[in-house]
This record gives structure tokens, C-alpha cells and sequence, in this order.
């Protein structure tokens, strides 16, 4: 009964928690529409995309710095110049691109997206700025068997999660079993795998991958589309009419003068040339080596962080006192019982309502809260283990509680815990690499990039692969050596 009333007690805390988050954007909006005089006073547009769809957003490598560049970027860069603002670039995946802009973590959204009406919903949308058309991408080897849409009934085809491309082929494909997956290049490896027998995508992207690698062709499309859902658009958030009216007449200016055609679209292809021109690992070690320590940060930070709120959370639920019993059971069933994406998420869009983290405090924070729950009952599982008549033997000696479990318990407990610990420490390493969702440069995050940038969908994961592999057996290694120390203690 007691287990019953502590779950509905955390759930009305967080449906309260959810009430207020949600209701403060809202509020704001129904007062009034600053969204443009806001930028110009901070001075700067910040816009969010997911670096990973050529030409229209994607990360070059300059004298081994990763830039993003692309048509749309391109297109942003005017509009803040017209608004005498500085363009500001997050990176995040796709379908975390329009939550981050309902959180007010970006002004603006730009990632090749179609105003579909279940769009508009949401977000309000700028005139359509670019129609691409749509294409499908299928292996070489299999074009005469899958020549064109019609051949693809029945068939599994792939699809970017959350996109126009995956909504139009479950629609209008007779039989047909969409794959949805969150990252361009995860397609890509799935087709040339045989996992697939077709990718949909826009035309331009479709052609940019036709060009960088010979074992592609796409075939295009029979959809009968409307321009206005399935043309490019920028995203915007509900109520924002006076910075959606400014961005539309730089988009007219920009139109009126083809300056993507003449211009923004020869600059994506010249950065792509660029890419694929050496398309070596080695030519991108400071992508892998950057991710390797954002890893190592996320990971040694909320390793001590989660250990001292373990031992915190593990003393409270072994107190007499029932409050900070039900607080730390409370919360260590909730962090376990929901998973860490899920988390990471709440802490980056939801807390980020109320307080703007950036992306990688947000992970550390999410990562480390995550860690002391089970870090909690590593320590409490081995406090239990310790003989009662340690306990009994210190207060004969006249030890304060205190002391008795800082010189007595706790060290008795570390021993026998150290091998659980080191086990959390490990997949502290492996486990971090759930922030690359929000747009932390992790080991993950840099992986994906070398695999949009270079067309090249197995060598980037061996790499990535291996290196995990180093850190955790160093880590691994170090944990033994101190685990050995402790026995001959």
C-alpha cells in the first residue's frame, strides 16, 4: 500500500512540475510577440539543424576544425545578416529539432523540413524557400530490379525518422515496410547492407549521395505533392508572427535574386568535394579525438558526482527518519524505472524552460543523476554486507554514528562494492553516449559526422569501436590494480 501511495505522489509532482513548464511559453506568447525584438537585443539568431543531410546542412573539416556548412546555412547567414543580429548554430538530431524550439532553446529551425499540416500544429512555418522534389536511392546492383516507385511495393524502404519521406512512402506504397531511423548515413549503411532495398529522400540530398558514391543511383518518385507541405521551409514557434514577417522578406530577396540555385547550392558542392577528397580516417583523427574527450569528461565528472549523491541516497534510505527514506527510495525507483534518454531529454527541454543549460552541462547533469541512483545501492548492498558486530564492536569504543560510518562501514563496505563500482564506472563510458541526441560533440556525435561527411557507413563505427574499447580496458586495468591493493590491505 505504502509502494502505491509513493508512485502516485510522484506522479502528481511531476504532472505539476510538466503544468508549470509547459504553461510559461505559452504565457509569453499570448502577451505579446517580441520574438524579433528579442534577438536583435541579444544579437543573435540561433538555429537549430541536424548537420547530417547534404546540400543542405552538413559539417566540412577546415585545417581539422569541423564547420557547419550547407544551402541552408547559407540561407540563415543572410537572414541574420538582414537582421543585423550574429547566426548562432546547434546541432541536434532531427526529431529533437522542433522540441527544442517549443523549449526555446532556438529561435529557428532549418534542416530541410516540410511544413506538413501535422507540423503546423505546432510550429508556425515561413514561405516555402526551395523545392527539391523527392527521390529514392537504391544499390546499383539492384536498379534494374527496383527501377521505380512501383517496383518498391511490398518492400522494405527506409526513411528518416520523423520526415515528409517517411510519412509519403507508408502512404502511397502499396504493402510496404518503412524503416525509420534517426541519422541519413544509418539508411545509407542499412541499403548497401541489403537491409533495405530503397532510402527516400529529397532530390538534392538524393543526388548527393548518387555523386559520392558510384554504388548508389536514385530513381525518382510518383508522389502528386503539394508545394506548400512539401517544399523547404523554416520553423518558427507558435505566435512568433513579427520575426516569421522579417525572415519572409529576406527569403523573397533571396528568391527573387536565385541566390540558391547561382550560388548557395555550387558552395554546398564545392564543401562536399572537399569532404570527399580524402576521406581517410586519419584525415578526421581530430573528429574522433574531440568525441574521445567528451566522453572522458561526461563520464569522469558524473562518475563522482554520482558517487557522492550514491552515498548520499544510500545513508538516507538506511535512516530511522522516514522522510529521507521515502525521498531516496522515491527517487532511485523513478531514475530506474525510466530510461536514460528519456532523462536526458527532460533535463536539456524540460529544466531548459526554466533555466537555459547548454547541451553539455545538460548531459553531465542528466548522466550524473542517472549514475547515483544505482551507484546508491551498489553503497547500500554493500553497507548491508558489513557484520553487525563491526557496528556493535565500535559503539563498545564509544564511536559517534558518524564516525562509525566513515572509519568503520563505509571503507569495510568500498571493498566489497569496488568490483559492482568499477562495473557502473565502465558503463558510465559506454552509456554517455546517449547525449549525442542532444547535440554534445561526444564519441557518437563525431562518429555520425565522419559518416554523413565521407559517405562512408562501416570503417567510422570499427574506429569508434575501438576506441571505446581502449578506454573502457585502460579504465578496466586501473580498477584492477586498486581492487588488488585492497586485498592486500
Amino acid at each position: 500500500m505504502k509502494t502505491i501511495k509513493q508512485l502516485f505522489a510522484i506522479l502528481a509532482v511531476l504532472v505539476v512540475s510538466f503544468t508549470i513548464i509547459q504553461g510559461q511559453p505559452a504565457i509569453a506568447h499570448a502577451a505579446t510577440d517580441d520574438s524579433l525584438a528579442a534577438i536583435q537585443k541579444r544579437g543573435k539568431l540561433v538555429m537549430a539543424t541536424s548537420p547530417d543531410y547534404p546540400p543542405y546542412e552538413f559539417q566540412t573539416n577546415q585545417k581539422g576544425k569541423s564547420k557547419v556548412v550547407g544551402m541552408d546555412v547559407s540561407i540563415a547567414k543572410q537572414i541574420a545578416k538582414d537582421l543585423h543580429v550574429k547566426l548562432v548554430i546547434k546541432s541536434m538530431t532531427f526529431d529533437s529539432l522542433l522540441v527544442a524550439l517549443e523549449t526555446g532553446k532556438a529561435d529557428m529551425v532549418m534542416a530541410g523540413m516540410n511544413p506538413t499540416p501535422e507540423r503546423r500544429q505546432s510550429v508556425d512555418f515561413s514561405d516555402i524557400y526551395y523545392v527539391g522534389g523527392q527521390d529514392f536511392l537504391v544499390n546499383k546492383d539492384e536498379a534494374s530490379k527496383y527501377p521505380n516507385q512501383k517496383s518498391l511495393a511490398n518492400q522494405k524502404v527506409g526513411a528518416q525518422t520523423g520526415t515528409l519521406q517517411y510519412n509519403l512512402a507508408k502512404k502511397h506504397i502499396p504493402g510496404v515496410t518503412v524503416k525509420g531511423m534517426d541519422k541519413g548515413a544509418d539508411l545509407i549503411l542499412a541499403l548497401k547492407t541489403h537491409k533495405l532495398v530503397a532510402v527516400g529522400m529529397e532530390k538534392p540530398a538524393a543526388e548527393a549521395y548518387v555523386k559520392n558514391d558510384p554504388s548508389l543511383v536514385a530513381i525518382s518518385s510518383t508522389y502528386n505533392l503539394d508545394e506548400n507541405s512539401s517544399g523547404s521551409a523554416i520553423a518558427f514557434r507558435k505566435g512568433s508572427d513579427s520575426l516569421v514577417t522579417a525572415v519572409n522578406k529576406s527569403l523573397k530577396d533571396i528568391k527573387q535574386d536565385n541566390l540558391i540555385h547561382k550560388v548557395y547550392l555550387k558552395d554546398a558542392g564545392k564543401y562536399m568535394k572537399v569532404n570527399t577528397a580524402n576521406t581517410s580516417m586519419g584525415h578526421y583523427w581530430t573528429y574522433f579525438a574531440k568525441g574521445v574527450q567528451y566522453t572522458l569528461i561526461i563520464a569522469a565528472v558524473s562518475g563522482v558526482i554520482g558517487v557522492v549523491l550514491g552515498v548520499l541516497l544510500a545513508l538516507m534510505r538506511l535512516s530511522k527518519v522516514k522522510v529521507f527514506k521515502w525521498l531516496s527510495v522515491s527517487y532511485i525507483e523513478f531514475v530506474r524505472g525510466t530510461p536514460l534518454m528519456v532523462q536526458v531529454l527532460f533535463v536539456y527541454f524540460g529544466v531548459g524552460v526554466i533555466v537555459n543549460l547548454p547541451a553539455l552541462i545538460s548531459g553531465i547533469i542528466a548522466v550524473s543523476l542517472n549514475s547515483g541512483a544505482y551507484i546508491a545501492e551498489i553503497i547500500r548492498g554493500g553497507i548491508d554486507s558489513v557484520s553487525k558486530g563491526q557496528d556493535e564492536a565500535a559503539q563498545s569504543l564509544g564511536l559517534s554514528r558518524s564516525d562509525i560510518m566513515k572509519s568503520v562501514i563505509l571503507p569495510q563496505a568500498l571493498k566489497n562494492i569496488w568490483p559492482a563500482l568499477g562495473n557502473e564506472f565502465i558503463s558510465l563510458i559506454k552509456e554517455s553516449s546517449i547525449v549525442s541526441i542532444i547535440g554534445v560533440t561526444d564519441l557518437i556525435y563525431q562518429l555520425n559526422i565522419v559518416r554523413a561527411d565521407t559517405y562512408r557507413g562501416v570503417m567510422p563505427v570499427f574506429i569508434a569501436m575501438v576506441l571505446y574499447f581502449i578506454m573502457t580496458f585502460g579504465l578496466t586495468r586501473i580498477l584492477n590494480h586498486f581492487e588488488g591493493r585492497m586485498q592486500h590491505d
